[in-house]
């Protein structure tokens, strides 16, 4: 359980009692439970949400490529776009992008 063996779990059990009294033990060893039990409802809740999510999804999730681009690496076509400049437009000390 957790990597902990009989003897720790023993010593924690036995620090919380010490801590908490023995009328509170049972009050907060329930509120824990129920801390625990609401957490695994909402993660699950959660979990079946997203995978119902990509389930409905019916288009695949690929880059579209625009005509232009086609058979382009990726960035080229933004290169091009400033590919119009001439080296007179430019003045020293201006960052070319």
């Amino acid at each position: 359980m957790f990597g902990i063996g009989m003897q720790e779990l023993l010593i924690i059990l036995v620090i919380a009692l010490i801590v908490v009294g023995p009328k509170k033990l049972p009050e907060l060893a329930k509120s824990l439970g129920r801390g625990f039990a609401e957490f695994k409802r909402t993660a699950d809740n959660f979990q079946s949400s997203m995978m119902a999510e990509v389930n409905s999804d019916p288009r695949p999730r690929t880059p579209s490529i625009s005509q232009r681009g086609k058979g382009r690496a990726l960035g080229i076509e933004r290169a091009e776009e400033g590919a119009g400049l001439d080296t007179e437009d430019l003045e020293k000390g201006d960052r070319v992008r």
